[in-house]
Order: C-alpha cells, then structure tokens, then sequence
C-alpha cells in the first residue's frame, strides 16, 4: 500500500505543477493534423482507459423494433441502426479507435442488413480488436427478477451467434445498468462464462460512498459459498454512473465544450481542457487502486453521429498525452483487466450480492421486483415451455424448415432484458414484449403438438412430416377457459390428455381441468378406473374468465363450465403419459364435494393428506400449520395488507368456504371485494398451494398500493431469513444489515426487500417456514417470525426514474377500462430444521416445469390400439438423479446437441443430496450412439478446457478446501459427476 499512497500525492502534485510547454509547439494553423491515437499503456504514469460505448436498452421508452429503426423520436430520438452505421465507419478511418457492443439482439438485426463487403469490413475490425463484444447475450438482463435458466439462455443465444458470425469469445461482463447485482452474475454468468471480469454502474449509495473512501469500488467477488475462490471474478464497480465524467459527453446533439484547437479560430482552449482532462482523472484515481482507471465514454443510445465522438477523444488523446502528466488510450474492458491484473495488488474481497439498490436516501429499487406481476408470469411459464418445447424438437428430429422454437427463445431473450421482465419499460412497450411471447410461443405450440403427435406414433426425423394428430393446448386454463375440455365429450369418443414432462425423474401431481358434466370417469393408461374430484367453479373465477377472454381473444364464451375436475396423473421421466376422459355409465350427477360454510367449533381443520391446516370459524382466518408426519406444528396467522402513502389492513373477518373431496380440500376466503384466496390441501402432498386473485386494486381513494400477504408464525428467527439468487443459491439475509458495509437504515421496509425468484424461508431451533414462487416477486422479513410477499402493485405517481408515467395497468374490454387483476399461486411448507431443502429444491423445479397438457378427442380403443400412450424416451429403468435438472436439451443448427445438466444443491445444504450425483447419458439417450462428448463453458462458445482463469491476490482470502466438482467424462462409460451446485454444459453428436 505505500507505493499506491505515494502514487495518489504523486496524481496530487500533479494539479499545480502544470507543464505547458508543449502547448507552443502543439498549436494547429488551421491545417490538417494527424493526431497520435496509438497509445498504449505507460508504466509509472496514470493510465486512462477510455472505452467507448453506447448502452442500447432492449425495449424501455420505445419498443425494441423502434429502438432500431429510429421511429417515435417524439418519446426518445434514438436510432440504434444508425449508432453501429456510424460507428463502423468512424472505427475503419482510424485503426487504433475501439469500441464496444453488448446487444446481440439489436446487432443480428443491423447485420443481417449488410452487404457482404460491409460484413467483411466489420469482421476485420472485430479481429483487429477495434469492435469488442462484450457481455454479448441477447440483451443486458436483469439479475434481479431473471431465473438462472432464463439467463444461461438468452446469453447463449447471444454468444452462439457471434461464434458463428466471428468465431469470437467474449471476455468480460458489462452489466452497467441493472438494478442491484446478483451473486449468481457474478460466479455463474461471469466466472463459468470464461469471463475475467465484470463491470457496472448501480450499486447502492451509502455502499458507494464507503468503498470510494477506502478504494474497495473494485474487488474480487466470490458469488458463492459453495465454489469460493474457483469461481471468483474481478469486479469494477463504476465511481459515479457508466457516462463520462462531467464536461467529456461529447453527443452530437450534446452541449457540451469541445476540444478547440485552432489557433485561427476563437475560443483556442486546448490548455484548458487538457486540465479538465487531469483534474477529472486525478479525482478518479484517488478512489481506485493502482494507476489505472476506466472511463466509460458514452451512454443510453450515444454515437449517433460517432465522429463527434471519437473526434473528441482522438484530440484529447493527443494533447494529453502530449502534455505527459497522465497517460490516455483508447481500450476495452478486457484491456483494462489485463492491465489490472498485471499491476499484481491485493484486492478487497466481496461475497454475498449487491441487492438491494438505492440510488438517494429513500429511493430503493426493491417495487420492482414485483412490478407487473401479470408480465411476470407469463415470462416464466413460457421460460419452462420453451425447455419442454426443445427437448420435443429434438426428441423428433429438427426441422430446417418450418416453425421451430427460435421464435420463442428470441422473445424470452428480449424479455430478459434489465427493463423488460423487470417491468420498467413504458405500456406500450411492454404490450409489444407481451406480443413478441404470445407470437413465439404459437410458432412453438405449432413445433410441441406436432412432435407430441410423432412421439404417439412413434415417428421421428421425416417420418413426421405429416402430423396426424390435432392436439389443443390451454394457455388461459388458469381462469377456466380451455374450449377441448369444456365441449360435451359425445358418445363413444374420450377426451384425451397427454400429460408430458420434461423432468428427468418421475412426477406425480393432480391435473385440474374445466368441464360441465359430473358425469365422467378417468381411466389411465391401461384402462383402469382413477378416482376424480369435482369443485364447483367459484363466482371470481368465472367473472374473470369473462372479463379477460373478452380482452385476449376478442369475445366471451356464452357459458361458463360448472366443475374443476380433478384427477392424479403419474408421469415417466422426459415422457408422457395418457388419460381418458368419457360419460359415466349412470346418467345421475355426481355431487362436486363436501362444502362446509360454517361450524359449531371455534377451528375448522382441513387437509386430506398429512399436512393440516386449522382456521377460524369465527374470523375464517389461519390459525396453524401441522405435519402429522414429521410432527411439526406451528401457530401461524396469515393476512393480506398494502403499502400505500400509509400501511393499510384489510378487515380481519374474512368470509370462508371449505370444500372436501378425496384428492384435495379447498379453503375459499374473500379477504375483501378485490382480494380472493382459494387454499389447496393435496392427499399426497405435504405442502398448501394457495391460488391468490387480486384486483382490480382501488385507488378511488387517491392511494397507490403494494399489495401483500404476509405470515406471521410464532417463530424466533433472530433478524434472519433467506432469499434465493436467481433460482440458485439461497443467500442469508439479516435484517437492517449488510454483511461488507454500514447501513444507516432509512427505509426499514423497502431496504429490506430481496429479489425471490425461487422463494424465500426462516427458521428458528426447531423448525422451517419455506414459502416458493410461481414468478419473480418481492419478498422480506420486516419481523421475527414473519415472511411476506409483495403480490401486485398499481402506482399513480412516477417514480422519476425516466418512464415518465405511473405504474398503473388497466385492461379493456370496449368501453369499459378498469385496473390489471393479477392471479398466482405460492407453495407453503413447514419443516424440522434442516429438513425443508429437499421440498423447496424438488417442487422448485416442478413449479418452473409443470406437466404439459394437450387435449383431444378421440375414441379410448382406437387410440389404444393406435398410438403410444406411455412411454419415456429415456431407458424406461432410469431417471436422473433427485439431485440433478436437465436445464436445456436443444438441437443446433448444425445437428449436434446441446445438453446441460445442474445439480441443485448447494454444498452442506443437505446431507443425502449435497453430494456427488452421477448422470448415464448411454441411459438418457437410449436407442441414439453418441459418438462425440464435448464439455464446454456454459454459454457452449469454447471447449471448457480452453477457459484460462486469471489468479487475483485477494485481501484476507486466505486458503479454502477445493470444491467437489465432477471429473472428466469417459468416452467409454460416458457418465458425468456433478459436484453440489455445479452445471455441466455439453456439445454431443449421435
């Protein structure tokens, strides 16, 4: 530390002992001047990278395709096909000009313009290393409401495409404008992609403010527990914003000063800003180690015109260096690392996250966590589809031609961009991101029932050229409206329901269908009678199913069905199985279920299975949770509450309705006018699915709201709960604390939200409360005992971070407008402590991948007789390990195929399963030879071997024991080992 001490009063002396001598040799007469560009870096001098950039938001005040086109300027005059026009030609007028660009979605659409001369133009600038990809997914993503598969994907698609185009690897991480930074971006999306560093803007002030004053803005982060110093990245965390410093914007359209060097013309001040130049440089470094500092030269949409940049640059370069008391380069943030790394200091180390983020006292970025929860979800039900619809194209033979699953994985990388998913973007933008789903996941619906089709007939390759089969799928099954199921079943015929599941091992759930008939049987299979439920539709469900099919499809059915039918299914691994559907032999109804409205005892208990659930008959509100079999028993009490410009209550007395039936007991609570709650006990499962509806949320009163519910269990957890990392590691939160810095609390609600995508648990020394997820949401513990969601939120205000409009959705049907109503599921379970890791990490797979429904009719012995009703397509004897997720199962362009398998637990989470797991993948991929095994990073852009990690000194890092990690995979046995937490990621060919 003494030399980097005396370098700072070196950067110091610097301000007053200004050499301008050069300045009478350096002045221009109004001729041309070829101004000295190349430099590189200067051994005992302050180097100044500056490294040019514009940040292209996927979508936020405009939609993506105007963002491109430079349409709708009135909102925002951006034009990203004119920033890389621009920059392309300003880069080839001067070889040592460099620039970045992170967003390949915006990048494939520019280069697929292009002539094939302007294609070889670029890829020579890519290879002479002037045009850097950086990051280079398919956008920016958000690392807050993004699940971890979600991610891997959208930054394949991104890297798979400049290895295509440029045979390129990215090396570093560019993530400068998401809203808070997880742990999993940083060892999984920056360390297991090949990267050597990672780099941004946002993290929180009081945060800043400390790190700048003890030079910790750039650190060696360990992002997880379970892999330490193996998967640790260096990390540049910006002093100010990812623009320049003040008066170096140099935007076309920009006011600014520029470098006016004409000795003919007035207002000559190239000693004045060369000044400006080691003043702002001097400032920056007295934050950062060594003699090397960034400036990020650009901003949101820049270079619109590059030369008014890179003219500016060129001359300060010039001058600057020309002046000699600080050195300036173009560069890259690889070029930066290198110089980093090479200047052989200790680093400050950092673990955990950088969540949450707050920009100024009572500004914390936490509501957006939640922020359109309908958007939401729709995100991560088409993310699991979209993993199920590949491993169908694959398992049939891809089509060159033809709809195929592009279109899907194209919208969802767009949506995980750190303003789409996140539900930051403007309304119309995000009506364009709900319109590029919906588009993509009917080309794949159009892929997933044709393979369906093949698979029951056992067909793959050309074989299944002809579909045969007419499947329906339910994309608004959630509120009733599936027409294949509803419409009478007529004599003779079945409705059939091909369950699949895109699990590696065996599942069984309960299928809940609409239908008008209590008439019906349920056969499997093989012909054997199951047992089925019936619940009457509630009133909220079918004024729902009214209201919104009329807003997606454009009319309302006349009638509503009357019943939910129940019924279990049990499916093979990546396989399906098949159920029928057919009239009763009597003609007298069913009774739907045992419905109770009231009672004589002070708690109405309910639960079919070993999970019981007491509440109140006099308040119909919770009482306690109780696991007969592990015999945990906790007094809890559940409410719905909001957070407005004051806390407000609903009214404790809530109306309830119980339903019975031999599969499954309902608890039915109208909390208020606008909330409504359905409580699901399963026979066979030992947790409570709660389907929650909210909305259209008032705000006649003037009053946004933050919806919530919240638990209140009489537990002593000690401040502390936990939160998962994008649907991976489980981080653990104290409440009002920060494990690497000094909160001064200000907002002791919104500074102790978490991102949950997964979900969220607390403990004390006897048991476990885990609460998951359908969709990424808000969560927190503002109280001992308590774990609370954030569900839904409608604004009337801005929040004055640019969108320039409140968060208020609203649906219409003609004339008739009223605010977004919101319906979701959470899973609770109780646990003993230490027990609760195999429930949240099974089912949390389960919830990210439901069991597909397709639906036909069809008579039972014909198809029987004709097509494959169950079957796997994996050895019928095997499955994979509980503790193993196939996350992507996808054939290439190129034939080969593209496999990745993740353990799920973290190390010493569990003692069973927080171990070594074993895949066959002879097993996996029966009837196939695979005749190639490639393991490669986790973006598939390198053989993984190639991947060369930089060694980092590290404050205090000291020694740690290896993780346990899978060794290499044998050609013969072909069999892959997975350590806790690790990811495999495999390129095969058959």
């Amino acid at each position: 530390m003494g030399n980097l001490v005396g370098l700072s009063l070196v950067f110091q002396s610097l301000l007053f002992g200004v050499v301008l001598g050069f300045l009478c040799n350096g002045v221009v007469n109004g001729g041309y001047v070829k101004y000295e560009t190349g430099s590189g870096v200067v051994e005992g001098k302050l180097n100044v990278h500056l490294v040019p950039h514009s940040h292209d938001d996927v979508g936020w005040l405009k939609t993506v395709d105007q963002y491109y086109v430079g349409s709708n300027n009135s909102i925002q005059g951006a034009c990203v096909e004119n920033v890389l026009d621009s920059v392309v030609e300003s880069l080839r007028r001067d070889p040592n000009r460099k620039f970045i660009y992170v967003e390949m979605a915006f990048f494939q659409r520019w280069w697929n313009e292009q002539s094939s001369e302007k294609q070889e133009q670029v890829k020579k600038l890519v290879d002479a290393g002037q045009l850097e990809f950086v990051n280079g997914g398919w956008c920016m993503h958000d690392e807050a409401t993004c699940h971890y598969i979600d991610m891997i994907d959208q930054t394949t698609l991104g890297h798979y495409y400049i290895k295509d185009q440029f045979n390129k690897v990215p090396r570093a991480g560019w993530q400068i404008d998401p809203f808070g930074h997880s742990a999993v971006q940083a060892y999984l999306l920056g360390a297991e992609l090949g990267f050597e560093s990672l780099h941004f803007a946002r993290i929180d002030f009081q945060d800043r403010a400390q790190r700048k004053g003890d030079k910790s803005l750039e650190v060696i982060w360990r992002g997880s527990k379970t892999f330490g110093s193996s998967s640790q990245i260096f990390t540049n965390a910006f002093p100010v914003h990812y623009s320049p410093p003040t008066g170096f914007h140099f935007e076309v359209d920009d006011d600014f000063v520029p470098v006016q060097d004409n000795s003919n013309l007035f207002d000559y001040n190239v000693e004045s800003r060369v000044q400006d130049f080691v003043n702002a440089a001097i400032t920056q470094a007295n934050v950062t180690r060594t003699n090397h500092i960034m400036w990020t030269m650009g901003d949101d949409f820049e270079y619109q015109y590059a030369e008014s940049w890179f003219k500016q640059m060129d001359k300060l370069i010039h001058y600057v260096n020309k002046d000699g008391r600080v050195n300036a380069l173009y560069s890259t943030p690889s070029l930066y690392t290198d110089a980093k790394h090479a200047a052989n200091v200790a680093w400050p180390l950092k673990t955990d996250d950088y969540f949450p983020y707050a920009d100024s006292k009572n500004a914390y970025w936490t509501g957006f966590f939640t922020s359109r929860p309908g958007l939401k979800r729709y995100v991560r039900l088409l993310s699991g589809y979209y993993l199920a619809a590949r491993q169908l194209e694959f398992l049939v033979g891809k089509r060159s031609t033809g709809p195929n699953t592009f279109g899907l994985g194209d919208a969802l990388g767009i949506l995980q961009h750190h303003d789409a998913v996140t539900g930051t973007a403007k309304q119309h933008t995000t009506d364009d991101y709900a319109k590029r789903l919906a588009i993509g996941s009917s080309e794949a619906e159009v892929v997933v029932n044709s393979a369906l089709s093949c698979l029951a007939k056992n067909k793959q390759g050309d074989q299944c050229k002809e579909q045969e089969l007419e499947f329906s799928q339910c994309q608004l099954l959630n509120i009733s409206f599936c027409p294949p199921t509803e419409e009478n079943i007529s004599e003779g015929k079945s409705l059939v329901v091909v369950a699949y599941n895109s699990l590696g091992w065996n599942r069984t759930d309960i299928v809940r269908i609409p239908v008008n008939d209590a008439n019906l049987v349920v056969q499997d299979s093989f012909g054997n009678t199951i047992e089925a439920q019936y619940v009457s539709l509630d009133n909220v469900t079918i004024n729902l199913r009214n209201f919104y099919t009329k807003a997606y499809l454009g009319f309302s059915p006349k009638y509503a069905p009357k019943y939910w039918l129940h019924f279990q299914v049990t499916v093979p691994p990546l396989g399906w199985n098949t159920y029928f559907v057919s009239k009763g032999a009597s003609r007298g109804k069913r009774r739907p279920g045992f419905t109770v409205e009231s009672s004589q005892n002070k708690t109405i208990e309910v639960g079919p299975g070993n999970l019981k659930m007491s509440f109140s008959s006099s308040s119909g509100q919770l009482r306690r949770i109780y696991n007969s079999k592990t015999g945990v028993d906790v007094p809890i009490q559940q409410s719905y509450l909001w957070y407005g410009s004051s806390t407000g209550d609903l009214d404790p007395q809530v109306p309830l309705k119980v339903v019975r039936g031999a599969l499954v007991d309902e608890v039915h609570q109208q909390f208020n006018s606008w909330i409504y709650q359905v409580t699901r006990l399963y026979k066979d499962k030992d947790y409570a699915e709660v389907e929650y509806t909210i909305g259209p949320i008032p705000t006649d009163d003037g009053v946004g709201k933050e919806v919530i519910t919240r638990f209140t269990a009489n537990m002593a957890t000690d401040k502390e709960f936990y939160t998962d990392s994008n649907g991976r590691d489980f981080l653990k939160r104290v409440r009002d604390y920060r494990e690497d810095w000094n909160l001064t609390v200000n907002q002791p609600v919104a500074g102790n939200y978490y991102p949950l995508n997964l979900g969220i648990f607390t403990k004390d020394q006897k048991s476990e409360l885990s609460v998951l997820v359908d969709r990424a949401t808000g969560g927190s513990s503002i109280a001992d005992g308590q774990v609370e969601l954030m569900l839904h939120r409608r604004l009337l205000v801005d929040d004055g971070r640019g969108v320039g409009e409140a968060l208020d959705e609203t649906v219409c049907v003609e004339d008739k407008c009223e605010g977004l109503t919101v319906r979701g599921n959470y899973y609770v379970r109780i646990d003993p402590l230490g027990s609760g890791a195999r429930w949240r990490r099974t089912t949390g797979q389960e919830v990210y991948s439901p069991l597909f429904l397709a639906f036909t009719h069809e008579k039972a012995e014909n198809w029987k007789s004709s097509y494959v009703t169950k079957a796997s397509t994996i050895d019928p004897n095997y499955s994979l390990p509980l503790n193993v997720a196939l996350i992507t199962l996808q054939e290439l362009d190129d034939g080969s195929v593209l496999l990745r398998l993740a353990h799920l637990y973290e190390a010493n989470e569990d003692p069973e399963y927080s171990t070594l797991a074993k895949v066959e993948l002879k097993k996996m991929f029966v009837g196939k030879t695979i005749k190639e095994v490639s393991e490669t990073s986790l973006s598939a852009n390198q053989e993984k071997s190639n991947i060369k990690k930089l060694e980092w000194k590290v404050e205090g890092g000291g020694e740690e024991p290896a993780p346990l990690k899978g060794g290499l995979v044998s050609n013969s046995s072909l069999v892959v080992e997975l350590g806790p937490l690790e990811i495999r990621t495999f390129l095969l060919k058959f």
